[in-house]
């Protein structure tokens, strides 16, 4: 009998780990290939053609290198259903995701992670309100949102898979309806105007918490920074006295040098700093153009992430008036406007206003009943409660009772019970009058169009093609009652009102009441989310949180300084990073560093070297602008840590409660700081003067760059590096780095800061750059970050990117057609 040898007998063994392995290794790939596959599938169709059941005439999509379509087609109706297409097509998750954030129904699609966001937004009911809009709009603005949903379905329907990210979430879509459309607007709202709670709740635990004269001092409503229209020099301001006695919050502060609440901001990501607001916006006249034809310059600022939230396109049709249109700029995926762009006859841009459209009521409630609170008059109301069903992916759906006040939705923070009166939930909020800008011809048509839209209030800038330029508000204005604006009880715009005494606004401005300018006497409009109106006129508007204005007159004097300005002196402006605005703390930080304090200091001897060797720019490269920021914070964080600490848990704790804090009070913190400075005002405990206050704090900034980083190293953009991602990439796995890139941009380093023109953190810019002239389309520039699609196997899921990182001179009109698509109707 032969016996196997050991090796013999362990062959067969190997030979079975071996094919296991390969087997593994083709089921893997085979797996791999299948997911590659199912996810080109959801990748559009770009060249032929596609029956399109419910068009009255063909329309043809052509799209260019970027991906960037042009739309041509037989009536507006059937433009508006081929741009739904092609939203569907390139973003409809995004669509998705911003009519959920409005109607508070991202549970049902993300699970219970989503519900605290539901429990915030479903109190304002956007979805019933967006019903009955919908249902009231007049009949050829309903058929335009009508038939955009139904191109909607059908780009959704055309797709071979479903988008990529319903396959990750193992979901379906769910088809785009027209009261959608509204829903978009409303989720504009959030994003611009429902700041202004945490700005009432930070105002009223600050007055809570500080003496009246200190509250004044905090809050001030004027600064050398104001860059207000008509005027060509900054108005005289003079820096307040902080009143004499000291805050008892500095006292919590043994020393300066000990790591203090809020420390962290130093040398923090300015994405994550809530002093981050921005849009920039102007226009110049004839007169001071070097082509003699006026010049409009938008780049609105916001949170960045892949999609960008604008996608671009041109939309071309005959007028029943005969005369060709030809509409070009961005829009909204959701909605089938271009909402910043050129017709050829006009030019038209935005900007947030900041202005005061929330008020927050305080509830007297009766103790016996809490949905009893007393009303003006003496009399008790009753909140009616709705009961609102939260679908919630994977779990049971959740009851959310709300308690609807005669002004709005009811709210608790803390002790505290408010009502929430905003414009938003008022049937002037949301409309698609902005239609009516691509038949404007003008200035005054133009603003007429802006002065009756139902949008976020903005600043709205426009130029056209017979050199005029002109700005007014874009939105519903209320019409305000002066005794609840500047009342005994409520001596500033953004504080809690009382129940039994509430005024509030008395219905809205009709057009003819607005502000506006025509063809100013400097020959240009400028806005940067500053105050843009003279006291006379300011109370049109309110203050919830205009910018400091250092960016406003940074803009305003680059203009005056251009006698005749072109496309390229308009980039210019859009990407100017000189940080003008920290001169000041520049000459502060150097004045305290004379030769006793670098004595044995050879970091504050390096850190003098390179500031005084600094060129004045936030560019990528700039060392001396990351340490001086650094020192400027640190600033803040020792006269106002222990403050912002204290504000922040003044309600307590909650998800009801917003982030409340210093900064989210007064946009004017640098004013305040500024005075402080001037004055050598509030040394902390620890410090035995103001000398010793400057070094500790030089010292203090130097501490807070990275372990490792050498002084010379310390670039800016190196700090400031784009994080701007898919949605998704937040929940990849970090042992899969090469698919968390793939679903994000280049994370480059990048010029630009907060108080100047070029915005720029590392999720938060310029969502889009537009320079054009009306009628000069083919001279205009544009930029814009991210890409076409919300695809990362598109190839246009970053085409363009790089244009906006280095501030590039790209055509603002598509390029030539690369593919064309024609949409035709099915035969009868």
């Amino acid at each position: 009998m032969i016996r196997p040898t050991p090796a013999a007998s362990k062959r067969p063994r190997a030979t079975w780990l071996i094919r296991a392995f390969y087997a593994l290794v083709l089921i893997l790939v085979a797996i791999a290939l299948a997911s590659w596959m199912t996810l080109r599938a959801s990748l559009p169709q770009l060249d032929g053609t596609h029956t399109a059941p419910t068009l009255s005439a063909p329309v043809t999509i052509e799209r260019d290198a970027l991906g960037v379509p042009t739309l041509h087609g037989n009536s507006r109706a059937d433009v508006a259903y081929a741009t739904g297409f092609v939203h569907a097509q390139d973003r409809f998750f995004q669509m998705d995701l911003l009519r959920r954030v409005a109607a508070g129904e991202m549970a049902a699609l993300i699970g219970p992670a989503a519900l605290d966001l539901d429990r915030s937004n479903r109190p304002s009911r956007f979805r019933e309100r967006a019903e009955i809009v919908l249902n009231a709009m007049p009949a050829d603005q309903r058929l335009l949102v009508e038939r955009y949903a139904a191109g909607v379905n059908d780009g959704l329907a055309s797709l071979a898979s479903r988008p990529f990210e319903y396959w990750v979430l193992r979901m379906h879509p769910a088809a785009w309806r027209p009261e959608d459309t509204l829903l978009v607007i409303y989720a504009m709202y959030f994003d611009l105007q429902s700041h202004e709670v945490s700005r009432i709740l930070s105002r009223a635990a600050l007055r809570e918490r500080v003496p009246a004269d200190l509250f004044a001092f905090l809050l001030p409503t004027a600064s050398h920074w104001d860059a207000p229209f008509d005027l060509a020099t900054p108005p005289a301001v003079e820096l307040a006295t902080p009143p004499a006695t000291r805050p008892d919050w500095l006292h919590a502060a043994k020393s300066a040098s000990i790591a203090l609440p809020g420390t962290e901001l130093a040398d923090r990501n300015p994405s994550t700093d809530d002093s981050v607001i921005g849009s920039n916006g102007w226009a110049v006249d004839a007169a001071h153009s070097a082509q003699g034809s006026a010049l409009l310059a938008s780049d609105m600022h916001l949170g960045l992430s892949l999609p960008n939230i604008w996608y671009r396109l041109s939309l071309t049709w005959p007028g029943v008036d005969g005369r060709p249109r030809h509409i070009t700029g961005v829009s909204l995926p959701g909605g089938p406007l271009v909402i910043a762009g050129s017709n050829g006859q006009v030019a038209w841009g935005f900007t947030n206003s900041y202005g005061h459209f929330i008020d927050l009521i305080e509830l007297q409630r009766n103790p016996a009943d809490p949905l009893q609170y007393r009303a003006p008059g003496g009399a008790w109301r009753r909140a009616v409660i709705h009961h609102e069903r939260i679908d919630v992916k994977g779990g049971t759906p959740v009851d959310l009772p709300v308690a609807d006040t005669q002004w709005g939705p009811e709210r608790v923070v803390g002790s505290h019970a408010y009502a929430l009166h905003w414009v938003a939930h008022d049937p002037q909020a949301v409309n698609v009058n902005l239609q009516r800008l691509e038949d404007s011809t003008s200035v005054a048509d133009a603003l007429h169009v802006a002065q009756t839209s139902g949008i976020p209030t903005q600043n709205f800038m426009v130029a056209d093609s017979h050199g005029k330029i002109g700005w007014t508000l874009a939105g519903p204005l209320p019409r305000w009652n002066p005794a609840a604006v500047a009342s005994k009880d409520n001596p500033v715009d953004d504080l809690p009102f009382d129940s039994a005494t509430y005024q509030g606004w008395q219905g809205y401005l009709a057009p003819d009441a607005y502000p506006s300018r025509i063809d100013p006497p400097l020959g240009r409009l400028w806005t940067a989310n500053n105050h843009t109106l003279p006291t006379s006129e300011a109370a049109l508007l309110g203050d919830a949180g205009a910018d400091v204005g250092a960016r406003a007159s940074q803009i305003r004097d680059d203009l005056l300084a251009l006698p005749r300005a072109n496309e390229r002196d308009m980039l210019a402006i859009q990407t100017d990073d000189r940080a003008l605005w920290i001169d000041r703390w520049r000459r502060l930080a150097l004045s305290a560093l004379d030769a006793d304090a670098l004595r044995d200091h050879p970091q504050r001897a390096e850190f003098q070297r390179l500031v005084l060797g600094w060129n004045g720019r936030a560019d990528a490269d700039a060392v001396g602008y990351r340490l001086v920021r650094a020192f400027y914070f640190s600033l803040y964080d020792a006269w106002f840590g222990p403050l912002d600490k204290d504000l922040a848990t003044h309600f307590g704790s909650g998800p009801d409660t917003p982030p409340l804090g210093f900064r989210g009070a007064s946009s004017r913190y640098d004013a305040v700081m500024e005075a402080l400075a001037a004055h050598h005002a509030w040394v902390p405990d620890g410090s035995a003067d103001w000398r010793a206050f400057m070094l500790d704090r030089i010292d203090h900034a130097i501490t807070q760059l990275p372990p490792g980083v050498k002084l010379e190293d310390a670039r800016w953009g190196d700090r400031n590096r784009a994080a701007i991602d898919h949605p998704f990439a937040r929940i990849v796995p970090a042992w899969l780095p090469w698919l968390r890139a793939s679903l994000g941009a280049p994370h480059d380093p990048l010029p630009g800061d907060i108080n100047m023109p070029r915005v720029q953190a590392p999720s938060f810019g310029a969502s889009e750059r537009i320079v054009v002239s009306p009628g000069r389309e083919q001279d205009g520039f544009f930029e814009m970050p991210g890409g076409q699609s919300g695809h990362p196997l598109s190839p246009y899921f970053l085409a363009g990117h790089e244009a906006w990182v280095h501030g590039d001179a790209t055509p603002f009109l598509p390029g030539a057609a690369m593919h064309r698509l024609e949409l035709v109707p099915q035969a009868r």
